[in-house]
């Protein structure tokens, strides 16, 4: 898939639309320590500053789509670009936790318009046949920023303490606000025949979660959404704890990880000239079923770390094939309501990921058994689900 200068353009804007939320996430995590003794408290309660993001997340893309359908796409994303921008200065001036885990709420309220609107409008502009390419070229961008994210927090950490990481926050928000002034183009205009009403917006909910395409791929999204985040929350434990690796050598061997989903979308991209998405995920799953049960296996056996984590560097590999295909075909059999399906699906993909996250909180054992039987979980429903039969039109 060749673009043009001008289609580049509109797909980095997107991509870094998209990268906002996990930036937001992963860039002031090395400040929790310095959070915590500069307001007098413990990183336990800073941790809430995180847990409010993701409610925020949630909770936002589920406005913000009915928004983006009722009055185009650039003008709700533009509100939450500004109120991103606010809420991350705002957070300079917080004197306790308690102020910080409510800025951090509101400011997933802006994060989250970028990730809804990002895409529906890839809906918007591209076909089936080349939306799926489009995902997975978000997912480079996306991938990038668990990479690169906790490196800048730590570097601003030491310039300027963790007042200057929201302040890089802001600037690049600022930047990528401009970028989307100049570069994306108005993708949807407003419809006025859409209602900003309570009872109105939960029937047109509920019309795309009976749609058949739309339900079974935000579910194969959506577990392997589960799977990511059950990764993510367990492996601190499985890396420090079992296996004592040093925080610094963890956050490296983090990151390499995160090449596997950028590796993983990319190759997608590729197979994609070939192969359908509905074939790709097939296939992907019985890769995605056999890294959770080798994982078990594995981890019971008390086998050598490197043997685990390639494991799951492959486990994570898939992530890049399932969810942009499955992102693409779920909205794919929406035009007028795309914001609203967008918002849905981004919503239940983070409802999953921190149901998935709890599970593994509430079954800890002191073992890294948990963390494997909800990826091998959410391998096994992903293989299943992904062999039942649903029409899909290009």
């Amino acid at each position: 898939m060749q673009f043009k200068r001008k289609e580049f353009l509109v797909v980095l804007t997107l991509g870094l639309l998209t990268a906002i939320g996990p930036f937001s996430i992963d860039m002031y995590l090395p400040a929790f320590p310095s959070l915590a003794k500069s307001f007098n408290s413990n990183i336990e309660t800073i941790q809430l500053s995180l847990t409010s993001f993701f409610i925020g997340i949630s909770i936002g893309q589920l406005i913000y789509g009915p928004f983006t359908d009722r009055f185009g796409r650039k003008k709700p994303l533009i509100l939450g670009m500004l109120v991103y921008m606010l809420t991350s200065l705002g957070c300079l001036l917080v004197h306790s936790a308690e102020q910080l885990i409510l800025l951090r709420f509101l400011q997933a309220f802006g994060a989250c318009a970028g990730m809804v609107v990002s895409r529906a409008m890839v809906r918007d502009i591209f076909p089936l046949t080349e939306s799926a390419k489009v995902f997975s070229m978000l997912m480079l961008v996306m991938g990038i920023a668990p990479i690169i994210a906790p490196t800048v927090g730590g570097f601003m950490l030491k310039l300027g303490g963790w007042q200057s990481i929201f302040i890089t926050m802001a600037a690049i928000s600022l930047a990528i606000f401009i970028m989307v002034i100049i570069f994306l183009p108005e993708s949807k205009p407003a419809d006025k025949t859409i209602q900003i009403k309570l009872i109105p917006i939960l029937q047109e909910y509920f019309l795309v979660l009976k749609n058949p395409v739309f339900l079974k791929f935000c579910v194969l999204g959506s577990l392997m959404s589960a799977g990511l985040f059950s990764y993510i929350s367990g492996s601190p434990f499985l890396a420090m704890d079992v296996y004592h690796i040093s925080p610094e050598n963890y956050g490296i061997l983090f990151g390499l990880n995160a090449v596997g989903i950028i590796g993983g979308s990319q190759l997608n991209r590729l197979l994609l000239r070939w192969f359908e998405g509905v074939k790709i995920i097939k296939t992907a799953s019985i890769a995605m079923i056999s890294c959770g049960i080798s994982l078990i296996v594995a981890v019971s056996l008390s086998a050598h770390f490197i043997l685990v984590l390639i494991i799951l560097f492959f486990f994570v590999g898939c992530y890049g094939f399932i969810n942009p295909n499955a992102s693409a075909i779920a909205l794919s059999p929406f035009i007028k309501n795309a914001g609203f399906a967008s918002a849905l699906l981004g919503a239940m993909q983070m409802f999953f990921g921190v149901l998935a996250s709890a599970s593994i909180s509430a079954l800890h054992n002191g073992t890294p058994i948990p963390m494997m039987s909800v990826i091998a979980v959410c391998g096994v429903l992903v293989f299943v689900i992904s062999r039942i039969n649903v029409k899909v039109h290009a």
